[in-house]
């Protein structure tokens, strides 16, 4: 109690830094025990149903799933800790080496598609807050608030799949995917755009709405009062008390952007991680699901960590212990 009165900041971080351990925790033993709540013998089920008995208990043997479930669950933990995630059942690969071939395309993809959100939803919310301010254009506020409701249910894939036949087959634009394995800038724009377009339309409901609140505060009368420049009145004074909620909100819209590109990926033939676990559930090899879906969850969770302690130090009221 003393810890937490005397340094609030340490305890909130504290706090913060137990819960994702313990969530981690839960993913760990969750992705484990994945494949041995599927029906059926995953290695029988991933090399046919012509596959040999000795080839299946060689196989079995060398993923050590003869062993007593406690060891297994010991060997899967310290091989996080080493980089062991296993072997492939089709290629015969590295789960960690497929992971670090396929995670710099999804997380750029994920950066470049949440910088697409930021720099969109504000300035939009922000511009239509102040130009429908009092009831004022009325058709441009059910115009924006019908498109963004509509593009904020739309799911990716369908995004994804309309852009393509606009952009790719009708007016031919923009490239779909490069067989060759050399992603150009171009390549990026409509996964991007896919992957953006419902978030941006969500968050920017948010701002204009958050927007408008601030808008008719006393302070922001008192600057228009001052005769400020308009630049500095929503600059200085409206634009840093949006920025608490846009970043809370973005924290969950980067955990969206991650789970959406799977299908997204899988869509433009991305040689991402998403990609790869589609090509995995297919297949059956579920130790490259399991490492995937470990890499997502973990991504989930320690992107809320950090917005977490971010908003913590940008509002200090956040750091007040919960009771």
């Amino acid at each position: 109690m003393a810890i937490q009165q005397s340094h609030p900041w340490a305890a909130y971080v504290g706090r913060r830094l137990v819960r994702f351990l313990l969530s981690l925790a839960l993913l760990v033993t969750a992705t484990f025990g994945m494949v041995h709540v599927i029906p059926g013998d995953p290695v029988r089920a991933s090399l046919g149903v012509t596959a040999s008995p000795e080839l299946i208990a060689a196989r079995t043997h060398a993923l050590g799933l003869d062993l007593p479930l406690w060891e297994q669950y010991g060997r899967h933990v310290a091989g996080l800790f080493t980089g062991e995630l296993g072997e492939s059942l089709v290629s015969g690969l590295p789960v960690a080496q497929t992971i670090a071939d396929r995670l710099p395309y999804t997380a750029l993809l994920a950066l470049v598609a949440f910088a697409v959100v930021m720099l969109t939803a504000i300035p939009v919310g922000m511009a239509l807050a102040a130009w429908t301010r009092g009831g004022r254009r009325r058709g441009l506020e059910l115009v924006f608030t019908g498109v963004s409701g509509f593009l904020a249910v739309v799911p990716e894939f369908l995004l994804a799949v309309a852009l393509i036949v606009v952009f790719a087959v009708t007016l031919e634009l923009l490239p779909v995917a490069d067989v060759t394995g050399a992603m150009g800038p171009e390549h990026y724009v409509l996964p991007a755009l896919a992957l953006a377009l419902g978030p941006a339309a969500a968050l920017g409901r948010i701002v204009r709405v958050e927007a408008l609140g601030v808008l008719s505060s006393d302070y922001m009368r008192t600057a228009r009062a001052k005769r400020l420049p308009a630049r500095l009145v929503y600059l200085r004074h409206a634009l840093p008390n949006l920025l608490t909620g846009a970043l809370t909100i973005g924290g969950l819209l980067i955990s969206g952007l991650i789970a959406g590109s799977v299908l997204v990926e899988n869509v433009f033939a991305w040689p991402g991680l998403g990609d790869a676990l589609v090509e995995a559930i297919k297949a059956k090899d579920y130790p490259v699901v399991q490492g995937v879906v470990l890499v997502y969850g973990a991504a989930v969770l320690l992107v809320n960590l950090l917005v977490d302690v971010a908003l913590g130090r940008l509002d200090p009221r956040s750091t007040i212990r919960e009771d």
